[in-house]
């Protein structure tokens, strides 16, 4: 096992990242420094942006993107609903039947939706499908959606793919080949604070696209654009920019950074390593998720000091870079 919980101060126990995941040590530091000028008023705002720079630098690297392909919001819901933007009328969208609303509730706004099971959903994809939309990693069970085969069908009848990858980036390898849309809060696994959120844009999906919430920061150039008009927009993905909520960056930034530096491939095989260690004390089979979901007492676990969730009427533990051998034992014990 390694030793990179010695960069985090998590308390042991923490196996909730899929809720929210807890910040590097260098993270925090940085954040707290910036919280102080803000106090004070001894700094401009422009350090505080070039945060945002480095964050979307650091994401493209973790998704093998372009930066110019990346934009930046506060939510995963927001930058779908500007994706769906490229739906046309009577646009017919398929969804799993499981799925977290964020990436439900924009398509149900703007198009007609059919829900399938999440194993099905490549079956399911026809030429009357204009997008399909799912969650890379369910977050309630940990399920891999089937990206090759929804990838492979979703071609041969030109159908757009909007992946949400919240529950995945950060740990599992991921390349935007063959997806239109990834689109990512990053307050999990990232470990970033709430009000940042990544969205890789194809070419082809954005030029279908309006930026419906166009303001100062999607210009080609926001210190230019601080008044009137004419509208000018960058003619890239920065076009779908949300003004940026700048502590969540100055979080952000270090956070990706070292993910990084960490490796995904290495990071995603801690948390496997540490989850499937648990399943083979309970005696299941090894899984592809660190995202575990039991039939166990919540007050159980809570007595044992350990953090979970509870999805769909059963325990969800999780673990990610900052989890150790001695987590995944506290977890057995209270599990057995």
């Amino acid at each position: 096992m390694t030793t990179w919980h010695t960069l985090w101060d998590a308390r042991p126990g923490w196996l909730n990242t899929a809720s929210y995941g807890l910040p590097p040590r260098q993270a925090y530091t940085e954040l707290q420094s910036v919280l102080d000028q803000w106090r004070h008023g001894s700094s401009d705002w422009k350090p505080w942006d070039d945060s945002v720079g480095r964050a979307r630098a650091a994401f493209a690297r973790l998704v093998g993107a372009p930066a110019a392909d990346i934009t930046i919001s506060s939510t995963a819901s927001q930058i779908n609903s500007t994706i769906a933007t490229a739906l046309p009328e009577r646009a017919r969208v398929l969804v799993p039947d499981i799925e977290f609303t964020s990436n439900v509730f924009p398509w149900a706004v703007a198009a007609d939706v059919e829900s399938v099971p999440l194993a099905r959903l490549a079956e399911h994809i026809t030429s009357a499908t204009t997008a399909v939309a799912f969650s890379l990693i369910q977050s309630a069970t940990g399920e891999r959606a089937p990206l090759a085969d929804i990838i492979a069908a979703a071609r041969q009848h030109d159908t757009f793919v909007i992946a949400d990858a919240s529950q995945a980036c950060g740990w599992l390898p991921i390349t935007p080949d063959g997806i239109d849309a990834l689109v990512c809060a990053a307050y999990k696994w990232l470990m970033a604070p709430r009000g940042a959120a990544f969205g890789y844009l194809s070419p082809r999906l954005r030029e279908r696209m309006r930026p419906l919430a166009a303001n100062w920061y999607s210009a080609p150039d926001p210190a230019t654009a601080f008044y009137g008009m004419p509208l000018r927009v960058a003619g890239d993905a920065r076009a779908f920019d949300l003004s940026p909520a700048w502590f969540c960056y100055v979080g952000a930034a270090p956070a990706l950074e070292l993910l990084t530096t960490l490796g995904v491939d290495a990071v995603g095989a801690h948390n496997l390593a540490l989850a499937n260690h648990v399943r083979a004390g309970l005696g299941l089979p090894p899984g592809d998720s660190p995202i575990l979901s039991l039939a166990a007492d919540p007050a159980r676990l809570a007595a044992a000091g350990i953090t979970a969730a509870t999805r769909a009427g059963r325990a969800r533990l999780s673990f990610h870079a900052y989890n150790t051998l001695a987590d995944a034992e506290r977890a057995l014990e209270a599990l057995t």
